[in-house]
Order: C-alpha cells, then structure tokens, then sequence
C-alpha cells in the first residue's frame, strides 16, 4: 500500500484537517499520479456536510484533479511516467451496461465508482479524493492534459467545465443560436465562456446588476438583471437554448417562457428543496423542453479538455493553499469567489 496525506472530515460537524491513509499499489492497468491541483466543488462541501445523507467518514472530497504520472502499471498503454493528467467525478463504472457502453459513464446504471465516498471496486474500500498529495486510478478513467494551459486553471474543467460543456454540446449549440445563462458562479462562468466559444449569442441571466461588467469580460454578448420585468419581457420567446446552473430553488416559469417553440431549457444544478412547480401550458403550447444533465462520460471530458487547450479556455479561480479549505467552504457558502477555489497541492508539503 501507498502512504498518502491528505485533508479529511471526521463528521459532519467538523473541519477538515490532515490525514493519514493508503492508497492500493497500482495494478496492471493502473496510472499512479501526484496531485498538483485540486479544485473546490460545492458538492465536496454537501458530502463533508451530509447533506445528502450518504457520506462515509472519514471522507476526503476533491474530484477536480491535476496532475503529473509518478508510476503506471505495466499494461497502461496511454500514459507514460512525466506526463500531465487529469481526474474528475468518476474512477470506474461497471463498464457492461448500454450507458458504460455508448461512453456515458456518468449514467451508469449499476452505479459508478464516484472520486471519493463511494466503494472502490479494486479493494472494497472507500475512495478518497484529491484533497491529497497523489491517487492511483485505472488509466481508462484518466484524462490527458494538455501543456499549453494553466494547470491550476484547468482543474475546475473536470466538474464545473463538463458540466456545463456536455448539455451544450449535446443538445447541438452552434453559431447563430441565441443562448442563455442563468447565474454567474462556478459553472455560470464556464457556461458562458463555452457558449461563447461555440459561437451563440449569450446572454447572462443574473440577479446582480454589479456582475455585468464580469459576464461581458467572460464572453457574454449581454447581461440581463432577471429580476427587472421589463428587461425579461424583451426576450420572450427567443431562445434557442437556456443553461441553467441556479441550484437554489426558484421559478422555472420565468425562463421558459423566453424560449422560443421547441426551445430546451437544461437544469445542471440541484437544489435542496424542490422548485416550484412549472406551468405545463409554458411547455405544451410552444413544444418547449425542460431537461437536465449530469457531468460528462470519459469521452466526451476528453474532447471538452482538447476543445479548452484549442481555444485557450481555463476557469477563472482563485489559488489557495489547503491549510484555508475551512475558510474557503465559508467563502463559496457567500459566493464569494471568482469563480472556483484550487487548492495548491504543493502546500500540503508544509504539513510534513
């Protein structure tokens, strides 16, 4: 077994400090990496907290995870010791069902192997994520990482990047379609670099006059305050698609009724109680769409990174040494954050 440190919960109710625990050795197919960066979800903060009532403690989150190849198993054939890599959300899926098969691991449908707080299939224990100093993973569910980006921009384009690049790319955004995006913060910023980076006209949906600056700066073509009628009433049945990373709970109504007829509305961030119920007449009488969607397959995380290290596309973050995690879940509670926190790998080190 692998020595490892880390930064761990003990319980719900308590800060993350360091931690001591093994990694397995790598097997065959194994690619073993030392962590540079690890970027700060907000679902790390839900499982440290149990609020989705499923966490295993000690739990070590972070599944935003760059980094450079230490070891790899003799029969690993995509990565070589040296090279930059990557690890999101998952590390293994049972690989046999229809969604294992068509490359959507994420919809695995006798479970996937999540980056921490789940059962790892090699060894029965439970995984533990990037808040480390290195993690050993199956090179089928590793990420090559382009050299032309920065690497701590990077991170957060394995959960907050596919994201909201998946829902875009499948639901066929493309230059000329007029696009919404509702909320400006972890994933709002990357919605909106990607749309525009695919060539839609973008407008930003926020409640905050104050970030317009920001949106236009990030590749928004305008901003709306959406809490200004008349501002809301100019858009009506426009839209081609909207992108909707608000995971507080609100009304639905007031962004579907400015999609046009056959226009989608995609839902990527889940609330903690449930939004209030949409008008069907919004949905029937224009054969509008309400959707949602998950991460993104290995595949599909591949393409989104090459698309990123193509058009030069990183999160906009804030670096951070891991000795001001507990700081930092304080700070994204009050979005105060522009727009991701990474924590920086190295000052794990300082803890000897």
């Amino acid at each position: 077994m692998i020595k490892t440190v880390g930064y761990a919960a003990q319980s719900a109710t308590a800060p993350l400090g360091l931690f001591s625990f093994e990694r397995r050795e790598p097997g065959a197919q194994d690619v073993q990496i030392e962590i540079l960066y690890c970027g700060v979800c907000h679902s790390d903060l839900h499982t440290v907290r149990n609020e989705w009532k499923n966490t295993t403690y000690p739990v070590v989150p972070g599944h935003e995870i760059v980094g450079r190849v230490t070891k790899v198993g003799n029969e690993v054939k995509t990565f070589q010791v040296g090279d930059l890599a990557g690890v999101g959300c998952m590390v293994d899926s049972c690989r046999t069902c229809p969604s294992c098969r068509e490359g959507v691991e994420q919809f695995c449908e006798n479970g996937s192997i999540f980056t921490y707080n789940s059962p790892e299939k090699q060894t029965g224990k439970t995984t533990y994520g990037g808040y480390s100093n290195q993690i050993v993973v199956d090179e089928n569910y590793v990420l090559r990482v382009s050299d032309k980006l920065e690497l701590a921009g990077v991170a957060p384009l394995l959960c907050a990047g596919i994201t909201t690049y998946s829902p875009l790319r499948h639901w066929q955004v493309k230059k000329g379609d007029k696009v919404g995006i509702v909320g400006l913060g972890g994933l709002g910023h990357m919605g909106v670099k990607f749309a525009h980076a695919f060539g839609a006209h973008t407008v930003l949906f926020t409640t905050s006059a104050d970030k317009k600056e920001d949106a236009l700066r990030l590749g928004a073509d305008e901003v709306v305050v959406s809490k200004n009628e008349e501002e809301m009433k100019q858009h009506l049945n426009s839209f081609n698609f909207i992108l909707n990373t608000v995971a507080a709970p609100h009304n639905l109504d007031a962004y579907t009724e400015l999609l046009k007829r056959d226009g989608i509305m995609c839902l990527v961030g889940v609330p903690g109680t449930p939004h209030p119920s949409p008008s069907i007449e919004n949905l029937i009488f224009k054969r509008r769409q309400l959707v949602g969607s998950l991460i993104g397959g290995i595949k599909e995380t591949q393409e989104m990174l090459d698309f990123c290290a193509e058009h030069n596309i990183v999160s906009d973050i804030e670096l951070i040494p891991i000795q001001k995690i507990n700081e930092a879940y304080e700070r994204m509670l009050k979005s105060d954050v522009k727009y991701r926190f990474v924590l920086d790998m190295e000052s794990l080190k300082q803890e000897g």
